[in-house]
C-alpha cells in the first residue's frame, strides 16, 4: 500500500501549524465524472490525475515539502452534459468552489497552491482561477496537468492527427495501466475528426479555438483512437507524468517571479 504520510486530511489539527511552512506546496487534483465513449469509465479523468499526484508526492513529496489533498472529481464538465451520468458544476460553482478551497489554505502557512488538473475541459477556468487566488488570497497559484491536452498545446500520436483530445490512444493506454478491469476495448472504435485535422487554424491546437461539445463529433462522444491502446504504453505515459510533476514540483518550490 503506498505510504499516506503526505496527505494533508491525514494530519491532526495542531500538525498543520508545525508541518506546514511558508515553503509548502498544496497540490489539488483535479479530476471529472464524465462520459468517455463506450469502452472507459466515467471517473477516467479523476484516475488518473489522483494516480499521478499521489505517485508523485510519494517520490519527490518530502523534497519539496509537497502535501496532497483528496481528489475534486465534481467539475467543469458540460462539453458532455448530453450524456446521462456526467455530474458536472457550472463555471460560476467551480470557480467559487476554487475560490473557497484557497481562502482554506491561505489559513495555513504554505503558500504555494497547484492545480493538478486531469481534464481538460477545466483548463481555461482553472487558469482564470490562478489569478483570482492570487490576488484575493496572496497565494503563488500554478496549473499543471498529468498530460497537457492536445486542444491546449500538447501532442497526441501520430496516427490521431493531433485530434485525441477524449478517450484515444493515451488515456485508454493510462486506464490499461491502471484499471485495466474498467476498459473495455472491444467496444472501441477510431473516431477521428479528420476533415477537421486538415485545416491549418481552425482545429485542435490551432490559432483559431472554436466551442465544442462531445457529441459534435460522433454520437458516442470520444475524439481519437482507442482500438491501438496498449497497457506498455500506459506504463510509460504514466512514468514519464510522474516525471514531469516532480520536476515541476521542483521548479514551484523555487519559483520566485524572477526576483
Amino acid at each position: 500500500m503506498t505510504s499516506r504520510t503526505r496527505h494533508l486530511v491525514d494530519l491532526r489539527g495542531p500538525e498543520i501549524a508545525q508541518r506546514l511552512t511558508a515553503d509548502s506546496i498544496i497540490v489539488q487534483p483535479l479530476g471529472a465524472v464524465e462520459q468517455h465513449g463506450p469502452h472507459l469509465p466515467l471517473s477516467t479523468d479523476s484516475v488518473i490525475a489522483a494516480a499521478v499526484a499521489e505517485a508523485a508526492i510519494e517520490r519527490y513529496g518530502d523534497e519539496v515539502d509537497a502535501w496532497l489533498l483528496p481528489t475534486l472529481e465534481y467539475t467543469k464538465s458540460n462539453e458532455h452534459a448530453w450524456s446521462p451520468g456526467t455530474i458536472w458544476l457550472s463555471a460560476t460553482t467551480l470557480l467559487a468552489v476554487l475560490d473557497d478551497i484557497g481562502r482554506c489554505v491561505a489559513t495555513t502557512n504554505a503558500q504555494r497552491l497547484v492545480f493538478f488538473n486531469g481534464h481538460g475541459g477545466n483548463s481555461a477556468l482553472l487558469n482564470v482561477a490562478l489569478r483570482e487566488l492570487r490576488l484575493a488570497h496572496g497565494l503563488r497559484t500554478f496549473l499543471a496537468h498529468p498530460g497537457v491536452p492536445p486542444d491546449q498545446g500538447g501532442t497526441s500520436p501520430a496516427a490521431e492527427l493531433g485530434m485525441g483530445v477524449h478517450g484515444g490512444t493515451d488515456e485508454t493506454s493510462i486506464m490499461l495501466h491502471l484499471a485495466p478491469q474498467l476498459v473495455r476495448m472491444e467496444l472501441g472504435q477510431r473516431h477521428v475528426p479528420e476533415k477537421i485535422a486538415q485545416n491549418n487554424y481552425v482545429r485542435f491546437g490551432g490559432k483559431v479555438s472554436f466551442g465544442w461539445l462531445s457529441n459534435d463529433f460522433n454520437p458516442e462522444g470520444y475524439v481519437g483512437d482507442p482500438t491501438v491502446a496498449t497497457a506498455e504504453l500506459g506504463k510509460q505515459l504514466f512514468d514519464g507524468a510522474v516525471q514531469a510533476f516532480g520536476e515541476a514540483l521542483r521548479e514551484i518550490a523555487a519559483f520566485d517571479f524572477g526576483r
